[in-house]
């Protein structure tokens, strides 16, 4: 459904009002990434009854267990991939799709793994519907990452794993950037960047501290 002139401009001022005081105060300075979070309507990514909360600055639930992470850190993690625009980025955890759809503003192509099924066809449905085509869903287990279309410039997991998965190492490209939460499960954190060198060399640098649902990880290695 398509929002009614009034309540398109309600939501257009609460997005630029959110990157305003929430994104740029705090420091994003990206371009591509600051005019994505002012265009991706995040408020179609949660339940009708969250609506008006879809621009504050917290998580809110999706379903299944599983959240969509505050702005500002959608923001962060996708400045700190350094994306341009003929990148192809692979993103474990496709959630509600709000991550994908940011990305999917600032890069050439987009591959989203989520390893539970309602939300990978929810979040697929919701992506064609708002008109995103330069990004692919499908169900299947993050761990093992999406080797047919790798290597990938980038990576984003939006999961805490309790170690770097040695198949997205694999599949991030020399030069290339992964972003993911590493830490234990319900607990605190660290948000790190692991940057893979042209001689293959990895290097990890730790940025924050976050709070992210686990990263679950399936029997087989592709559904």
């Amino acid at each position: 459904m398509i929002a009614a002139p009034r309540e398109a401009a309600y939501y257009r001022q609460r997005r630029m009002d959110m990157v305003r005081t929430q994104i740029e105060a705090r420091g994003v300075k990206h371009p591509a990434v600051l005019r994505a979070m002012r265009t991706v309507p995040r408020h179609e990514f949660v339940s009708t009854r969250l609506r008006d909360e879809a621009y504050e600055d917290h998580p809110l639930p999706i379903g299944y267990g599983q959240t969509i992470s505050q702005p500002y850190i959608v923001a962060v993690m996708t400045e700190l991939l350094d994306p341009s625009p003929e990148d192809v980025v692979l993103e474990v955890g496709t959630g509600s799709g709000y991550q994908a759809a940011v990305l999917a503003q600032v890069v050439r192509q987009v591959y989203s793994l989520e390893i539970i099924e309602g939300l990978a066809a929810a979040a697929r449905e919701r992506l064609a519907r708002l008109g995103y085509h330069n990004l692919e869903v499908k169900h299947g287990d993050g761990y093992y990452g999406w080797p047919e279309h790798a290597p990938y410039d980038g990576i984003i997991v939006t999961a805490a794993a309790s170690h770097i998965p040695p198949p997205l190492l694999q599949q991030l490209k020399p030069g290339g950037r992964m972003v993911i939460p590493v830490g234990p499960p319900m607990l605190v954190q660290s948000l790190v960047v692991v940057r893979k060198e042209s001689d293959g060399t990895i290097r990890q640098q730790e940025i924050m501290s976050v709070r992210f649902v686990p990263l679950v990880k399936g029997t087989g290695k592709q559904r």
